[in-house]
C-alpha cells in the first residue's frame, strides 16, 4: 500500500502526474517504489486583485507575459481581511460622527397636509356616496329577482310602493319602461319574470301622464322593435339572437299581461295576437336554424292559446303556420335537427297541444265520451289463463264461463243475503243460526 496514504479529510487529492521510470527508486520490493519527486499542483491564487500603484504600473512593460501575471495575483496575507473589515468600520464610525441627523427631530410632514382634519378623508354621511338613482334601484331588484325568481310575490308589493314614491314624472315612467324592457330582452329565462312584472306594474302603478300609462308605454317600447323585424331576421348572428330574445318575451307578456274591462274578466291584448302572427312569418320567411328555433320555441309556448283565440274569432292563421312548417321540412336546407323538431311541433299540433280532455262525470260517463272508462275496472281471467275485461267485445260470454265454474268463488251472497254458497251446498242462515242456538 502507499505510504503517502492519509485518511484525514481532503487528503491525497493531489494531482499525481505519471512519473518517468526512470525517477522511481526501489527500496525493497516493488510494492514499495515511491516516486522520486512528489508534486502538487500550487493553490490558486484569489480572484481579487490589490490596487495597482505607481511602482507596479511603471514596472509592468518590463515584465514578460507570465510574470506580469504573477505580479498583478500577488499573495495576500493572512490579515489583509481584518484590515479591510478594520477600515471599513472606521469608515461607518466617520459617517456617523459626521452625521447631522437626530433621533429627536420633529415629525416630517408635507408641505399641505393637515394631519388634524379627517373629514377630507373619512365621511361616513350619506352624501358622500351619492343618493341613488332610479336605475341603480330598479337594476338591484331586477337582479334580485333574476336570481330568485321564487321571492317575486312577496318583493312586488313591497318594491311597486318605493316606484310609486319614486316615479313620478313622465320621462321616470319611460326610463323605468326601458330598464325592464332592456332586462327581459337580454338576461337569458328572464322574460317570464319579467312579463309578470310588467302586469303587476300596469295595474298598480299611480301614475298616468299624458302620453298613456306604464302598459301603453311598454306597448309603444315593443312596436319599436317590431317594426324592425324583417331586417332583423336576415341581420347579422348577434342581431338575430336579440331578436329572438325580443320574440319570446312578447310571447311571456301576451300570456300574462291582462288587461282589465269594464265587464266581465280581464282579457288579452288583442294588438300582440297580430304581432305574433307576423312575428312567425317574418322568421318563417328566412328559415335559417336559428329562426326555425325560435319559432318552434314561440309555438311551443303559445300554441295552444294562440290557436284557440284564432279559432273563437273564425280564423284559419294556425293552420296556415303549419302547412308553411310542413312545405319548410321538405324544401328547406336546414339541419335535420332543426327538421326533427318542426315534425315534433306538427305532432303536438295534431294532439291538440298535448291537452289531455277533461273526463265525463261518473253519472254521465259512457266508453264514447270518457276514455278512462275501463281505466278501473277489474280484470278477470279465463279457464286457459287468458285476461279479459269488460272492454272485451267477448266480455259477455266470457264472464258467463267463468260463473259456471262451481269452484270458482269461494263464498258468494245471494240477492238478500240470507244464502251463503259453499261449493255446491246451500244453506239456510237461518236455519245454521238456530242450530247454533240449539247447540248453546
Amino acid at each position: 500500500m502507499n505510504e503517502n496514504f492519509d485518511r484525514a479529510p481532503g487528503a491525497g487529492r493531489s494531482r499525481n502526474f505519471p512519473a518517468d521510470p526512470g525517477l522511481m527508486t526501489g527500496a525493497g520490493d516493488a510494492d514499495s517504489k515511491t516516486p522520486l519527486f512528489n508534486q502538487r499542483e500550487p493553490l490558486r491564487q484569489p480572484r481579487t486583485t490589490p490596487p495597482f500603484t505607481e511602482n507596479s504600473i511603471g514596472s509592468v512593460s518590463d515584465m514578460p507575459d507570465g510574470d506580469y501575471r504573477r505580479q498583478s495575483r500577488p499573495p495576500q496575507s493572512p490579515n489583509s481581511n481584518n484590515t479591510s473589515a478594520s477600515r471599513g468600520g472606521n469608515d461607518v464610525d466617520s459617517m456617523i460622527k459626521s452625521s447631522k441627523l437626530s433621533a429627536n427631530a420633529p415629525e416630517f410632514v408635507p408641505l399641505g397636509f393637515n394631519q388634524y382634519d379627517d373629514s377630507a378623508y373619512y365621511d361616513d354621511s350619506d352624501a358622500y356616496y351619492g343618493e341613488p338613482t332610479l336605475a341603480d334601484t330598479v337594476t338591484d331588484f331586477l337582479g334580485h329577482l333574476s336570481s330568485s325568481p321564487g321571492s317575486f310575490e312577496s318583493d312586488v308589493e313591497y318594491i311597486t310602493g318605493i316606484l310609486n314614491s319614486w316615479v313620478t314624472t313622465e320621462e321616470l315612467l319611460k326610463e323605468l319602461v326601458e330598464l325592464i324592457y332592456t332586462q327581459s330582452t337580454s338576461i337569458p329565462n328572464f322574460a317570464y319574470t319579467g312579463a309578470r312584472l310588467c302586469n303587476y306594474l300596469s295595474h298598480h302603478l299611480i301614475i298616468t301622464p299624458a302620453s298613456g300609462n306604464f302598459r301603453q308605454l311598454l306597448l309603444i317600447r315593443c312596436q319599436t322593435e317590431f317594426q324592425q323585424r324583417d331586417a332583423a331576421v336576415r341581420g347579422e348572428p348577434e342581431t338575430q339572437k336579440k331578436f329572438h330574445s325580443y320574440v319570446l318575451f312578447l310571447g311571456e307578456l301576451y300570456l300574462h299581461l291582462e288587461i282589465k274591462s269594464g265587464q266581465g274578466p280581464p282579457v288579452r291584448a288583442r294588438v300582440l295576437l297580430g304581432a305574433l302572427k307576423d312575428l312567425l312569418i317574418s322568421l318563417f320567411s328566412n328559415p335559417v336554424d336559428a329562426n326555425l328555433i325560435c319559432a318552434v320555441k314561440l309555438l311551443k309556448l303559445t300554441g295552444s292559446v294562440l290557436d284557440d283565440a284564432w279559432k273563437e274569432s273564425g280564423e284559419s292563421h294556425m293552420g296556415e303556420l303549419i302547412k308553411r312548417i310542413e312545405d319548410i321540412v321538405l324544401d328547406a336546407t336546414c339541419s335535420r335537427d332543426v327538421r326533427q323538431m318542426l315534425l315534433k311541433l306538427v305532432e303536438l299540433r295534431s294532439s291538440d297541444w298535448g291537452r289531455v280532455q277533461v273526463a265525463a262525470a261518473a253519472s254521465s260517463a259512457t266508453p264514447d265520451n270518457d276514455p278512462n272508462y275501463f281505466m278501473n275496472e277489474p280484470t278477470f281471467y279465463t279457464e286457459d289463463g287468458t285476461p279479459f275485461t269488460a272492454a272485451d267485445p267477448d266480455y259477455a260470454e266470457k264472464y258467463q264461463e267463468m260463473l259456471d265454474r262451481q269452484d270458482y268463488f269461494h263464498d258468494v251472497y245471494g240477492e238478500n243475503g240470507n244464502e251463503v254458497k259453499f261449493g255446491v251446498g246451500v244453506y239456510r242462515e237461518r236455519e245454521r243460526v238456530t242450530e247454533m242456538d240449539t247447540d248453546v
